[in-house]
């Protein structure tokens, strides 16, 4: 397993890529409209997604802001096989609350999990 990434939601998304390239240096990895889901994310960080931790920022296009602590989204684990993972959470007792298949407004294979304080985990495949 291997964490992937860290969700933050932005109201202004031109302004966050800003803050973040220019004031502390990370590289826009890539960034994908998603028009039927009406949002957009990118991804950000200190060296490529294969070697490293990254930020992703979504923004919900009609979203122009959030209240501070509304904006925190999940983390991301990448894992060999994103339903054998969910099996294996279940049968442990742990909770899958959106079970492994493809997202809503694309192709990727994920699933969502609950920690025991009710934070989101999402499970992506590390071959993605």
């Amino acid at each position: 397993m291997k964490l992937l990434h860290t969700m933050l939601r932005v109201g202004d998304l031109e302004k966050s890529v800003t803050f973040y390239t220019q004031m502390l240096g990370m590289k826009l990895l890539r960034q994908r409209d998603f028009p039927e889901g009406r949002f957009t994310l990118a991804f950000l960080g200190y060296g490529s997604e294969k070697e490293n931790t990254v930020l992703e920022l979504t923004h919900n296009w009609d979203t122009s802001s959030y209240e501070l602590g509304e904006g925190y989204g999940h983390i991301a684990i990448g894992v060999d096989d994103v339903y054998a993972t969910c099996d294996y959470i279940k049968n442990q007792g742990g909770v899958v609350v959106r079970e492994a298949g493809p997202m809503m407004h694309g192709s990727t294979v994920l699933a969502f999990v609950e920690d025991p304080d009710g934070y989101k985990i999402e499970l992506l495949s590390l071959d993605k």
